[in-house]
């Protein structure tokens, strides 16, 4: 079996963009992970493509990856087109890994792309409600009052029995959300660049309780992309490789309380993967779509027990300097989360870690790192979970 190497990486900055379709989006974060790999798009032998809602927000469907490669003189290679909500672009990355593992190919383009923001806010709200099985959760979605995505009740739902069953507290969420927001005024490419105080997360507008905005993952634009190749090929393009340890995806299902989550069991495999451990990994970027998400992703990734995530916070053991920094790209809540591309930005940003040129978010000594990208919701359980672990 090959194993795979990130020799280029590319990435839009994330935002609003109303005037940027598409094509525009993909095609930056194209040409800058092609220029970063210094390989000529005619290398390129597949292309794999990470989208979730341009359907519903832009009408381009059935052929996106397509559309966007043909754009820039792209063509006439297998383009596969991927959507699995908030884990699209992971989904993407995982299939051309192991279309390299498998020998299919020595040098293969993951892009994530994704089209959110419409001139109509509703339009924009009614593609999230396709995130959940719409006819178990017709109630809520026919109760919604459209002035936030559906996922942000769900979520408050969730955050809710948490805090009661963990003792966190909203201002543990204010803290996770100010420590984000921190983090991404250090990242050019981040949505929200402005760095905020705990007490100015717990005085801003509710959002649905106990979320107040700030503790929230905007609506965003963008795009994020990843040239993988074998690492026979590779030798030819970097002597400092990064290879992929492990690419795992599993979907939710039934579960009682107290049976492991998806996003804990899909961990779980990825450390078996990597022949590795939560002590070994030195920085994380998780799916904190909303604050109390990155509280859960630290014990369900084994950072620390159950029940233990507001020490954790507290002690600021996931700060930039702390012993096991999370999202120190600011992550979902300040990043920004164009959803089809948000497990591509994630990946871009543990690279730049790696290979220590995240500026002034830097951490110290990266070696390994560990993405946690999941999207979709049956009832309070994810659809889909991913973990990815780099490494040197």
């Amino acid at each position: 079996m090959n194993d795979v190497v990130i020799c280029g990486i590319g990435m839009t900055s994330f935002g609003k963009f109303l005037e940027k379709g598409l094509k525009q989006l993909g095609n930056e974060a194209i040409m800058k992970a092609l220029d970063d790999a210094g390989v000529p798009k005619e290398a390129i032998q597949a292309a794999y493509v990470g989208n979730a809602v341009a359907g519903v927000v832009t009408g381009q469907e059935l052929i996106r990856g397509q559309v966007i490669l043909r754009s820039i003189g792209m063509g006439g290679i297998p383009i596969f087109n991927i959507e699995n909500a908030c884990a699209s672009s992971s989904s993407a990355l995982h299939l051309a890994s192991v279309a390299i593992q498998a020998g299919l190919y020595d040098c293969v383009l993951v892009l994530g792309v994704e089209k959110m923001t419409h001139e109509d806010r509703t339009v924009t709200f009614k593609a999230f409600e396709g995130g959940v099985d719409v006819e178990e959760m017709k109630y809520l979605i026919e109760a919604s009052s459209m002035s936030h995505s559906i996922f942000m009740d769900v979520y408050a739902r969730k955050a809710r029995e948490y805090m009661n069953r963990t003792g966190v507290t909203k201002k543990h969420l204010a803290m996770v959300a100010s420590k984000n927001h921190t983090n991404g005024s250090k990242n050019p490419f981040a949505q929200r660049s402005k760095p905020i105080t705990i007490e100015e997360v717990l005085n801003d507008r509710i959002i649905v309780d106990p979320f107040t905005r700030y503790m929230c993952s905007p609506i965003s634009d963008g795009a994020a992309a990843v040239v993988l190749c074998s690492a026979k090929y590779a030798k030819q393009l970097t002597n400092k490789p990064i290879y992929v340890a492990a690419s795992v995806i599993l979907s939710g299902k039934e579960h009682s309380f107290g049976e492991p989550s998806v996003i804990e069991e899909t961990g779980r495999a990825a450390y078996q993967v990597a022949s590795a451990g939560p002590e070994e990994i030195d920085v994380f970027e998780v799916h904190d779509a909303a604050a109390s998400a990155e509280l859960m992703a630290y014990e369900e990734l084994g950072l620390c027990k159950f029940g233990e995530a507001g020490k954790l916070i507290e002690e600021k053991i996931t700060y930039i300097n702390g012993k096991k920094p999370v999202n120190p790209s600011g992550g979902l809540e300040a990043k920004g989360h164009p959803i089809g591309a948000t497990g591509l930005g994630q990946i871009c940003e543990l690279v730049t870690q790696i290979r220590g040129t995240a500026g002034s978010k830097q951490v110290q000594n990266v070696k390994m790192a560990l993405a946690q990208n999941a999207g979709g919701m049956f009832g309070l359980e994810n659809a889909v979970a991913a973990v990815t672990i780099l490494k040197k």
